[in-house]
This record gives structure tokens, sequence and C-alpha cells, in this order.
């Protein structure tokens, strides 16, 4: 896998629900918690959103369930897609099992860039768009854009 790795996370028997596999609610937390790792390598993380009252906001998501999880299986997170317009980031990200390397599911989701003091949409700074873009030029080799549904909804 040539993607970029967010995160590791074990399977805890809260999250399974009586169908003996991982409820699709919790798929959602594991990728929002390793999107906190992508939002950060930004300066967009929780840190920042407190300092410079902005912030991203999710506002749609595509997520497919490749493969079942189940109870103290492990799954690694990465990141296969990143782009981004003045205001808006796409991202995709894809969850494997640890020890079968199955893709278990992904998650495209688009976001907007929020001024929290206005609740309203706002262009990212000239140095967020510099870091994105080293961050892109950096990965997009690794990059997959296949089946992509959100991106094409970015203004460049």
């Amino acid at each position: 896998n040539m993607s970029i790795f967010l995160k590791s996370q074990k399977i805890i028997k809260d999250w399974i629900d009586y169908n003996g596999h991982m409820n699709v609610a919790y798929y959602v937390l594991i990728f929002d918690e390793a999107s906190e790792g992508m939002l950060n390598k930004f300066k967009m993380g929780a840190i920042d959103a407190k300092a410079n009252n902005r912030s991203t906001m999710v506002v749609e998501s595509r997520i497919t369930y490749n493969n079942e999880v189940k109870e103290n299986e492990e799954v690694d997170v990465y990141c296969n897609f990143f782009d981004h317009d003045k205001k808006r980031l796409v991202v995709r990200y894809e969850m494997y099992e640890k020890e079968t390397k199955k893709l278990a599911a992904t998650l495209e989701s688009m976001s907007l860039y929020i001024d929290l003091e206005k609740r309203k949409v706002t262009e990212f700074e000239q140095e967020k768009l510099e870091i994105m873009d080293k961050f892109i030029n950096e990965n997009k080799e690794k990059f997959n854009s296949e089946n992509l549904v959100l991106s094409g909804k970015l203004k460049k």
C-alpha cells in the first residue's frame, strides 16, 4: 500500500453489533479520529481551531464497507487522496484489517473551511494553501483518484 499512514486502531467490544461485526457508526469514528492527524499537518486541527477561530466542517461523505471487521482485530487507516480549492478540502481514507491486509472500508469526505466567530465559510490563509500544496506535491504519486465522487465538486 503506497498511501499515507495515519493511525492504527483496535476494535473494541462496545463497537460490535448483533451481526457480530463492527457497527457502521464506528467506521466513521475511526476515520474521523484519523482525519485529525491529517488536519494537524495543515495546521487545521483542534489546537489551531481554538487559537485561530478557524476550522473545517464536513459537509458530505461517501463510505464504502468492503469487508467485515470484528472484535479485537486491528485496522490501519491511510489517506489515499487529497485535494483542495480556496475553501474546500476533499480527502479519501482507506481502512485495512492489519493482519489480512484486506480493505475494510473507504471514506471520501468534503469539508468547508469555517470562520468559527461568524459560523460562515471562509478562504484558506496563504500559509495553509502553501502547506497543503506542498503535501500534495510530496505525495501525489501515492494518490489514487479512481472512483472519487466528491473531488469533482472542487472549484479550481
